[in-house]
């Protein structure tokens, strides 16, 4: 029986090989012929030479996390032979390149040997180029293999050389020569199998620092300011390459400024300047930069002026995993900086909110007159997710706060750069040059008074902190609510979750539903919480809070700032670096349920995992 658009395809390289083009216009290939489909990339720290891997998913359906278990293994790199076939299910296929005859220790999977690199021998007499169309004929033989629609590969062929069109002939021969010896010796008994869906919803395909950078420019940003680091480098390439398509003026100038600091206090030194001076202003970094910022974002927060970062989270301690996925940040970038400080945190699900967010962020930063951390993460900000389209309001407009202008500055007889004049903890501020004699004043990260003064009497120091705590405290209307699921007939389960989780979540979800549990779930989307995450788990008699860090950090957060017991909540923790399964999500749920004597009897044994 044939297995229609639902399986995993796993490609096992080498990073280096030239293998990263013609792996994404398989899984592009795959999302043009209108298939639900997630990529995901595993690939090393360094340049080349390391295993690296691409895993496919395809599913009908429309389920997008990763699912544990390959159907079909496309064996590349020799070097990790022995540990990728242990993940291949049993009867499930791997394809080699059999210019070298191999023996494998499985004796229940389909093996499937293609001569890549004796066929590239005999057409090709560079040896770059027969690494590299090694690749191309391996996608040609799996095209026929797995019945890809021919006229959408050789589209991405052409797309992708554009700019160097001379390659696109000789990669279009390559792909050809994989499809000859395909079609003339694997003819038959292959049944993983590709069919076109005509799908009516619109989708796009998209990484989230691609799209949190289109967002910025959206969002008003004209200043970037950062220090190279995975996996958040990407973004600024982005918006680099935005902001020199999108403003441009008639004369070919560039409005806007990307600058690659020396290091990451000057990068995020830069942006907390160029705010402070009228501009929309970001840096991005991950977790061991938010070490290093943590001072200037105690200034940005004390100082109260705007702050756009973006925390693309990776896996840690100290440098950790630099090019796996966690969410390992929640607390050390909640409560950045030394003293009495904390931060405004933005959670997105995929890129499509990474684009929204980013556009929130600095209306929320200039509007409170603080920093914003957007809170992604590598799975989010450097995989394919397949998204509905990225929208815009014509009618947009940048909610710039309480800025006043020279008009304001005349009419006023006296001014306090943080007097609380409404009541709501935020102060009115100027921007420079806006009036040539009024509105100046100093920028101090020492203890000061309501007219920007420095004091040292601690009483002063002591309201103004209770100010910017009411700001913090109000702040939530501004910010993008928590989502809230209820189960058909309720529950006396809730489930917390947030940012790259949900694709597994929901998928657990429908699973855990159709076996008779009843789970009501909520996505967090932004700190500080607000009441309705506090009301749900007032709601619920078991809660279940699932997150990719060791040590249950948003669990702590919501004990520490919601003033909630939770001795009683369960933890689900994910942090070997890897994106989250539904299977690991049940598996959990089961385990940690049967030790739990009052849920016990309502559990019943599952059928089968996801």
């Amino acid at each position: 029986m044939n297995k229609v658009n639902d399986f995993v395809i796993k490609f096992a390289n080498v990073n280096g090989s030239g293998s990263a083009s013609a792996n994404l216009m398989f899984a592009k290939t795959i999302f043009r012929m209108g298939i639900p489909v997630s990529p995901k990339n595993i690939f090393p720290s360094n340049i080349q030479g390391l295993p690296t891997w691409y895993e496919i998913r395809v599913n009908k359906d429309g389920y997008v996390a990763r699912r544990e278990g390959i159907d079909c293994l496309i064996a590349l790199n020799p070097q990790t032979y022995q540990s990728d076939i242990k993940e291949v299910v049993r009867g499930g296929y791997l394809i080699y390149d059999n210019t070298m005859d191999r023996k494998f220790s499985r004796k229940d999977l389909n093996i499937i040997g293609i001569p890549m690199a004796s066929i590239c021998a005999e057409y090709y007499d560079d040896p770059r180029q027969r690494q590299l169309f090694k690749n191309i004929v391996c996608l040609g033989a799996l095209s026929i293999l797995f019945n890809m629609d021919i006229n959408v590969i050789k589209t991405l062929i052409k797309e992708e050389f554009k700019k160097k069109p001379k390659l696109i002939k000789p990669n279009l021969h390559a792909l050809g020569l994989g499809r000859k010896y395909a079609q003339e010796n694997l003819n038959s008994g292959f049944n993983l199998k590709l069919k076109s869906m005509n799908s009516k919803e619109k989708k796009i395909m998209i990484q989230g620092n691609e799209a949190a950078g289109l967002g910025c420019v959206y969002g008003g940003a004209t200043v970037a300011s950062w220090y190279p680091i995975t996996p958040s480098t990407s973004l600024a390439e982005a918006f680099e390459k935005y902001v020199h398509t999108f403003r441009k003026d008639s004369n070919g100038k560039i409005n806007g400024a990307v600058v690659q600091a020396e290091d990451e206090l000057s990068a995020i030194g830069m942006a907390i300047g160029a705010n402070w001076n009228g501009a929309r202003a970001f840096t991005a970094t991950s977790g061991p930069g938010i070490s290093l910022m943590s001072e200037f974002l105690g200034l940005a927060y004390f100082a109260e002026i705007p702050l756009v970062l973006f925390n693309i989270q990776r896996g840690g301690p100290s440098t950790g995993m630099p090019t796996r996925t966690q969410q390992s940040d929640i607390l050390s970038s909640a409560y950045a900086s030394h003293g009495d400080t904390k931060h405004i945190l933005l959670f997105p699900s995929d890129p499509k909110e990474c684009f929204e967010m980013s556009i929130q962020a600095f209306d929320i930063a200039e509007r409170l007159q603080t920093p914003v951390i957007v809170m992604s993460d590598l799975d989010i900000g450097m995989n394919d997710w397949v998204v509905d389209p990225l929208t815009i309001d014509e009618k947009y407009n940048f909610d710039r706060g309480k800025v006043l202008s020279e008009r304001d500055l005349d009419e006023l007889e006296m001014w306090g750069r943080y007097l609380d004049i409404d009541g709501d903890g935020i102060p009115y501020r100027t921007l420079p040059g806006t009036h040539p004699s009024k509105g100046s004043f100093f920028t101090r990260g020492t203890s000061h008074d309501a007219f920007a003064g420095y004091t040292e009497d601690g009483r002063i120091n002591a309201e103004n902190l209770k100010r910017m705590t009411k700001k913090f405290n109000k702040s939530v209307k501004y910010l993008p609510k928590s989502i809230k699921k209820s189960a058909k007939n309720g529950s006396d389960i809730g489930l917390i979750y947030f940012g790259s989780t949900t694709p597994a979540v929901d998928e657990s979800i429908d699973f855990l539903h159709r076996e008779g549990y009843s789970i009501d779930k909520i996505r967090i989307r932004s700190f500080p919480f607000g009441n309705s995450l506090s009301r749900f788990i007032d709601e619920h008699k078991y809660l279940i809070i699932l997150e990719q860090n060791r040590d249950a950090q948003m669990k702590f957060l919501i004990s520490n700032e919601l003033k909630k017991d939770i001795n009683n909540f369960i933890s689900i923790l994910n942090f070997d670096g890897s994106p989250l399964t539904a299977k690991f999500i049940i598996d959990e749920f089961y385990s940690k349920i049967k030790d739990n004597k009052e849920i016990k009897i309502k559990i019943k044994k599952p059928k089968s995992a996801a």
